[in-house]
């Protein structure tokens, strides 16, 4: 908050989890209204998981504009929306929430974000084959995001092959369009990922501090002309970035993905296209 200066008509705006501490995305919002000039400012609030109702009631009431929402809320904020944008109805989850004089519309901007930050290289998306490796909730943000974009072919690998196969399967019923799943620890999914003309990880394989660990994929499995993904953005270059490069890939960190999904934010609510170079100077200057 260094630098804000609050007043009666400051606009509030923020993020909620348990923790949310050690969130960024103040730094890069406040840097994004100091550029344009708005009298808006962006707290992080820790809320309880038995508390989100009513934080979000308080929002309502204290007249604050909208809210993003991170780990472990995400799915209770999506049951307590009075309407929900088509990314945030189909994943039943929602990471940002905008207040409509008292009628909260939730949206889920994180696939959205992340197919912004691979086209912000200058790849494509429509036509391509991709291979998704991890099944949580990130992962299910992206696939989602991946076929809306046009991917011609999408593969789930995880290392508990029910779990991919359970996300391929819910994201096929959501889309339409059919979603394969492999075994991490199989040749079948060496072969995949190979294959593939994007790779995304979506695993906490390489985060810090546990940073000093062998890649989720070797980079026997990688090849020049692909795009591999890391979702992580905490260290920049992962173990599996690093496998990238070495064997002549490009490689993607997990910050575009974390801008953009912010930008999504402050564009619902302030009507305002996002200063994307401001908010990821901020966001890199937080990182350090």
């Amino acid at each position: 908050m260094s630098g804000v200066v609050l007043r009666g008509t400051t606009k509030l705006v923020g993020v909620i989890g348990c923790p949310v501490e050690h969130s960024l995305s103040p730094a890069m919002h406040n840097a994004a209204f100091a550029e344009f000039g708005l009298d808006w400012a962006y707290v992080a609030y820790r809320v309880e998981p038995d508390r989100v109702a009513e934080a979000l009631g308080g929002m309502v009431a204290l007249g604050m504009i909208g809210l993003n929402v991170t780990i472990p809320h995400k799915q209770a904020a999506a049951e307590l929306m009075h309407e929900l944008d088509p990314a945030a109805q189909a994943l039943r989850s929602v990471n940002t929430v905008h207040n409509i004089g008292g009628r909260l519309k939730g949206y889920s901007t994180d696939g959205p974000g992340f197919v912004r930050s691979v086209e912000e290289t200058g790849a494509t998306l429509p036509g391509k084959v991709a291979t998704l490796i991890g099944a949580g909730g990130s992962a299910r943000a992206v696939a989602h995001a991946l076929i809306a974009a046009g991917v011609e072919a999408l593969t789930v690998v995880a290392r508990r092959p029910e779990r991919a196969a359970e996300l391929a399967s819910a994201v096929s019923a959501n889309t339409g369009h059919p979603v394969g799943s492999q075994d991490l620890n199989s040749d079948a999914a060496r072969e995949t990922v190979l294959a593939s003309d994007l790779v995304i990880d979506s695993t906490s394989v390489g985060m810090h501090p546990n940073v000093d660990v062998p890649p989720v994929v070797p980079a026997e499995w990688l090849r020049p002309g692909q795009l591999v993904c890391d979702l992580t953005y905490n260290p920049r270059e992962t173990c599996l970035l690093t496998a990238a490069r070495t064997a002549g890939a490009e490689a993607l960190d997990g910050t575009g993905m974390l801008i953009h999904q912010g930008a999504l934010a402050f564009e619902t609510w302030t009507g305002t296209r996002a200063p994307i170079e401001t908010m990821r100077a901020a966001l890199l200057r937080a990182l350090g």
